[in-house]
């Protein structure tokens, strides 16, 4: 038990809660347009005035309710409890706050750990005097007890799924990451062993050469021999124990593999413009992952498509990708963990990653990569 307090004390915040943006100001309007209109023209209201100030010095808090949920619960409950007990429990009958119940679910919602149980004391201890204090039937107390602890269920439940989603990106990217170390892997222990096969061929003749130079082959072998070594141990690591394979990666060269006629599905075509022989392996392979992503997508999803086309052009700086169908529009949406992925997989090479509705119709990603691969 002690080791679960300690748990939820020290939960930190999630992170980058959103700052008060315009729609809460417009937000805070509205609600002081209706604070004011309820005030004036609900009759039979006591102590209109005096609720109708405390009202107003309450709904500011609604700004922070993100940023600072704490202090804003305190503030709010702070200054609505008072008011009750110098009352002596007279509640407030202004329904506009009840706005104020986005209060404890921002507290779960964007709070610590420390914020939220500080706060459920403040909110449970205010709920408590109000409605004890007001002499409230058993059956509308547990009916607002009910409310609150919706408002709370709702916070919590939206605090674990953006969690959840934050986990699974962070899972893509690591794939992501896993796939380019092991292509950088192969592409780079295909010249480590060049190089150590020449440096075996040039210890078979040194007999003829100087003591130095046959030195030099040994050490050339050696560093080979122990970049492969420990390169093998790096990507087995990243692999969860898998061995590293020596296999050739697909690259440009390969993008005619993705070609395909229609039937059962939209027709697929390829054309490769530009200087593409001299690409890095790394970022032949990562046009072949992006476009391989983009037609699969474009296979599946796009409705009504007759046909993908894949461009490829090339310059002495970049590689510029484009796939487009001709499928029915659709909404943007929000970006799946393949399109993340992606980005992930363009970012990590130094270039960018985009998708979504082509000008003209249908759904087109774009890809721009660097021909150099950042160190």
């Amino acid at each position: 038990m002690r080791h679960l307090l300690r748990s939820v004390w020290t939960e930190p915040a999630p992170p980058d809660p959103p700052r008060p943006r315009r729609r809460d100001a417009v937000l805070l309007a509205v609600l002081y347009a209706l604070l004011t209109l309820e005030a004036a023209l609900t009759p039979d209201l006591p102590h209109r005035g005096f609720w109708f100030g405390v009202s107003a010095l309450i709904l500011p808090a609604l700004l922070v309710r993100r940023t600072r949920p704490l202090a804003a619960v305190a503030v709010a409950i702070g200054l609505s409890t008072a008011a009750t007990v110098a009352l002596g429990g007279e509640q407030s009958g202004l329904n506009t706050v009840a706005v104020l119940l986005l209060l404890p679910y921002a507290l779960f919602r964007w709070g610590s750990g420390r914020d939220i149980v500080l706060g459920s004391a403040i909110v449970v201890g205010g709920a408590l005097i109000g409605t004890l204090g007001s002499g409230l039937p058993a059956a509308d107390t547990a009916g607002g007890f009910t409310v609150l602890f919706g408002a709370v269920v709702l916070g919590l439940a939206l605090r674990y799924r953006a969690r959840a989603a934050a986990r699974e990106l962070d899972r893509i990217k690591l794939l992501e990451r896993e796939q380019l170390a092991r292509e950088l892997h192969d592409t780079v222990a295909h010249h480590v062993s060049a190089i150590a096969i020449r440096a075996q061929a040039g210890l078979a003749t040194a007999a003829t050469s100087s003591d130095a130079a046959t030195d030099a082959l040994r050490v050339i072998e050696g560093e080979a021999a122990r970049t492969l070594t420990e390169m093998r141990a790096i990507v087995r690591a990243l692999r969860a124990g898998r061995a590293a394979e020596l296999e050739p990666d697909p690259g440009i060269g390969d993008l005619t593999r993705l070609a395909r006629a229609a039937g059962g599905g939209p027709a697929v075509e390829v054309r490769v413009e530009g200087a593409v022989g001299l690409l890095p392996p790394a970022v032949g392979a990562a046009v072949y992952r992006l476009a391989q992503e983009s037609v699969t997508n474009a296979v599946r999803h796009a409705r009504n498509a007759t046909r993908v086309r894949v461009l490829v052009h090339a310059d002495d700086t970049e590689v510029r990708l484009s796939v487009r169908d001709d499928g029915a529009q659709r909404p943007p949406g929000p970006p799946g963990f393949g399109r993340l992925g992606m980005r992930e997989r363009a970012a990590l090479l130094g270039g960018s990653c985009a998708s979504g509705p082509a000008p003209d119709g249908g759904w087109e990603v774009t890809a721009v990569l660097p021909r150099a691969v950042p160190s």
